[in-house]
């Protein structure tokens, strides 16, 4: 796993860095709150304010995080989009990149609104009508892509079999191995079976490069930040890449940190799906796979409880708090469950 030096040399690590994205020194870097797998640092220079971002590594866990994000992050910037932070520089070896700092707040659970949803809308469709630009090539598969509905459920598979590995005896441990066991699996087995035995589907057949997305992936209002006037620059792009528009649909409104109500999935589906030349294909798509999503979600929630999680939040300094983010999803799971039926 990359392991940075001490925040006390911070500075002199990025140093190099910041001066091939065009910063002065000195440079002034504080270490603040990111998301869950990664270290963040806020650099104050001449210049301004600066993100650089320090991404997690791990035998275990071969993504790329860092081109994934930054290559998605220029994508959108070169072709005009400015609702994601502008990309400053990236150094592969260091396993870091720096970007626009933004300056805005998190929404919180029971504020998203119509407009925060045309937003988010609008981003997708901003990238995804230059997705035929010849350097849209060069953007890699997303994390976890799907391009079949055979490969959305062996995803899923894949999640649910892992969960296995939750150890009993840990925190909380116990009562995810039984909401796992005794909830989850068999609603996943019906679940399945429901998508197989769907009419007019074919579980093997690959969708077309033309029917494929670029998808901003693990995106939801919980990686966004509401700016001056209520406009929303969104952010954290490490799983980016190409995928399936009906699964980006489906994470869209299944991510359980900022919740999007389902009132406003007609007209968001609607939106994106008219950019392809058969938009009914993408609603259909997107209404079958949604309680594979779901049930995809509670597995992701339940990672709290897996080695790997561990391993990324401590290297990204969530060294406490342990027992309280369990429960919270035990919670969190319970409900979705309970509304599934399962």
């Amino acid at each position: 796993m990359n392991e940075p030096a001490g925040e006390q040399d911070v500075a002199t690590l990025v140093g190099p860095l910041l001066a091939a994205g065009g910063l002065p020194s000195p440079y002034r870097v504080e270490r603040i709150a990111g998301g869950g797998n990664n270290r963040v640092y806020r650099v104050e220079s001449a210049a301004g304010t600066t993100v650089v971002k320090i991404y997690y590594r791990h035998p275990d866990d071969p993504r790329d995080r860092l081109a994934a994000e930054f290559g998605f992050s220029r994508f959108a910037w070169d072709r005009g989009v400015r609702a994601v932070p502008e990309p400053l520089a990236s150094d592969d070896v260091a396993g870091m990149a720096a970007y626009e700092f933004v300056d805005g707040r998190k929404l919180r659970s029971g504020e998203v609104t119509p407009e925060h949803v045309r937003q988010a809308a609008e981003f997708f469709r901003a990238v995804n009508e230059r997705r035929a630009d010849p350097q849209s090539t060069t953007l890699p598969d997303a994390s976890e892509a799907c391009f079949s509905l055979a490969g959305h459920l062996d995803c899923v598979d894949r999640r649910i079999t892992r969960l296995r590995s939750i150890d009993p005896a840990s925190p909380g441990g116990r009562d995810a191995v039984e909401i796992t066991d005794q909830r989850m699996r068999p609603l996943w087995d019906r679940i399945r079976r429901d998508v197989r035995a769907a009419g007019g589907v074919v579980m093997d057949e690959l969708l077309s490069r033309r029917d494929r997305c670029i998808s901003p992936s693990d995106f939801g209002f919980h990686n966004a930040l509401v700016t001056a006037g209520d406009n929303l620059r969104f952010l954290d792009f490490e799983y980016a890449g190409w995928d399936d528009p009906a699964k980006m649909v489906c994470d869209f409104f299944c991510q359980p940190a900022v919740p999007v109500p389902r009132e406003h999935l007609p007209a968001f589906v609607e939106r994106v799906a008219a950019l392809w030349d058969e938009p009914e294909k993408v609603v259909r798509r997107s209404a079958l796979l949604m309680p594979v999503y779901e049930l995809k979600w509670c597995c992701i929630m339940l990672n709290e409880f897996l080695p790997s999680a561990d391993r990324r939040r401590t290297f990204a300094g969530m060294v406490s708090g342990q027992e309280q983010r369990r429960a919270v999803q035990l919670a969190k799971v319970g409900s979705v469950l309970d509304r599934m039926g399962g």
